[in-house]
């Protein structure tokens, strides 16, 4: 009679498999040469320009700046008035507020918007950006496209990270650009049809896959941020498996951005228009905080830093520094 008793005991795994106990026909116990350990280890920091962000020590908030005139929330910066002049005044306000980066985009995302040029985004964005750069040095801005051209141009005047909505695309020419120029750059889920067999395992595997050809293509491991994309390709019912699943998307290594703000499947929820779901946002953001997310992305800042600093405070009891001060009164 054999059993465990038959295992040697030196030498560990290796010895177990040795012998006549089929040990050769498994031979999976070392890595190859060349090969990585396969485990991702915690995200390390990351500096996107002025700023570095300390991924895991609590959920960042990145405002939205929508220099277009039909944002499907309603806040488009070309729909009345100066537009840079206005886009430098919410900046300010935004970070007032505790915005810890920007994102700026000039063409709407939203069904059926309208189809802008490249020459058009650019003319909408580049001195936006260069009027919020020169007014707030110290603020990360993130460019929200598709089109290599117009993140080229932000790049050149003074943007630090390139947020691709169309990430997991087969064309790596914004991952290129990106690796050419040193930045870090959001790869988003997206579908031209909302077709899933297993909605979640299929959206990693696209991220996934995403990661890969920005690899391939010269982006640093380090510099790559992933989106689900809630509201991308997706049903509301969809959508909502999303977020009872945010914990999944740490499988891929990689800092994690979130977009609920204002969106349609919340509104389904409750039955409202975009500029009243700010509490069904907030929801969304506590729950994001909960699966650990890294970056919530938001159109209302205020209220979201004040729901992540709460939401923080709870889940990332780990994270609290050793030394805080005693207040008088406090047990030791």
């Amino acid at each position: 009679m054999t059993g465990d008793r038959d295992v040697p005991r030196e030498g560990g795994v290796e010895a177990a498999v040795g012998g006549t106990r089929g040990g050769t026909a498994t031979p999976s116990f070392r890595l190859p040469a060349d090969a990585q350990s396969g485990i991702p280890a915690a995200p390390r920091p990351l500096a996107i320009g002025p700023a570095t962000f300390r991924w895991g020590e609590r959920t960042y908030v990145m405002g939205i700046l929508n220099v277009t005139p039909d944002s499907f929330s309603g806040d488009g910066l070309l729909a009345a008035g100066d537009p840079v002049e206005r886009a430098v005044g919410l900046a300010r306000t935004m970070a007032d507020e505790g915005a810890d980066i920007l994102d700026i985009g000039g063409e709407s995302t939203r069904p059926g918007h309208e189809i802008v040029s490249a020459e058009d985004e650019v003319a909408r964005i580049e001195p936006v950006i260069r009027a919020i750069r020169d007014a707030l040095p110290d603020m990360p801005i993130s460019v929200d496209t598709t089109k290599p051209a117009v993140a080229e141009a932000a790049l050149d005047a003074g943007a630090d990270l390139v947020n691709d909505v169309w990430g997991v695309a087969a064309d790596d020419a914004l991952s290129r650009l990106a690796a050419a120029r040193g930045v870090p750059i959001v790869l988003m889920h997206n579908r031209a049809e909302a077709r899933y067999t297993n909605l979640v395992a299929e959206v990693i595997a696209d991220l996934q896959a995403a990661i890969d050809r920005a690899l391939g293509a010269g982006v640093a491991w380090e510099s790559i941020v992933v989106d689900p994309g809630f509201g991308f390709g997706k049903t509301p019912e969809h959508n909502l498996e999303l977020l009872r699943h945010l914990d999944a998307f740490r499988l891929l290594g990689r800092p994690v951005l979130l977009g609920t703000s204002r969106k349609s499947t919340l509104g389904k929820v409750l039955d409202l228009p975009p500029d009243q779901r700010v509490e069904a946002t907030l929801a969304t953001t506590a729950l994001a905080v909960g699966a650990r997310v890294d970056i919530v992305r938001v159109h209302d800042v205020r209220e979201n830093v004040r729901a992540a600093r709460v939401a923080d405070a709870i889940v990332r009891a780990d994270n609290r520094p050793t030394d805080r001060p005693t207040a008088e009164g406090d047990q030791p």
